[in-house]
This record gives structure tokens, C-alpha cells and sequence, in this order.
């Protein structure tokens, strides 16, 4: 079995297609945002998006992790996932 590798901009972009697909927003409008409250996401949509990424990249998300951004989503899959030697 194949192990996937990931590096920060695939990441940032299914993170960016599974939040624009959930909230029907354009990527533009994602990306400027600071967070998600300046979108006015609210709790349910966060665990939406959070089941989607865990999903999508084969990760557990704990409930301790703080998400508020795509940043921040981009920041902890890095951290969990395997990368390739340079």
C-alpha cells in the first residue's frame, strides 16, 4: 500500500474545496478571511468541515486542536502526515 505524501499547498487546496463545497463560498472569499467567525460559521458548520478534512485525509482531529482557520486545518494535517525526503 502506497503511503501519500502531502505537502502544504495540496493540502491548503482540498481544505479550501471541502470548506467552499460545505458553505458554498467562493475560495477568494475563504482565503481572505481571517477566520471563520469573519464568515460567520458557526459550530455546526466547523464540525462539518472537521469530519469532511478527517475524512478526506485519513486523520483524527482531537477535540483540544484549535481550527478557526484554513491555516490552522493546513498547520495540523502537515504536522500528521507522513513527508518526503528532500
Amino acid at each position: 500500500m502506497a503511503t501519500l505524501v502531502y505537502n502544504t499547498q495540496t493540502i491548503r487546496d482540498e481544505v479550501v474545496r471541502i470548506v467552499c463545497s460545505i458553505k458554498r463560498i467562493k475560495p477568494s472569499q475563504l482565503l481572505r478571511a481571517k477566520d471563520f467567525t469573519e464568515l460567520n460559521f458557526d459550530i455546526l458548520d466547523v464540525v462539518d468541515i472537521i469530519l469532511k478534512v478527517e475524512k478526506s485525509f485519513g486523520v483524527v482531529i482531537p477535540d483540544e486542536v484549535p481550527v478557526y482557520s484554513v491555516d490552522d486545518f493546513v498547520r495540523f494535517i502537515y504536522s500528521q502526515t507522513p513527508r518526503q525526503a528532500v
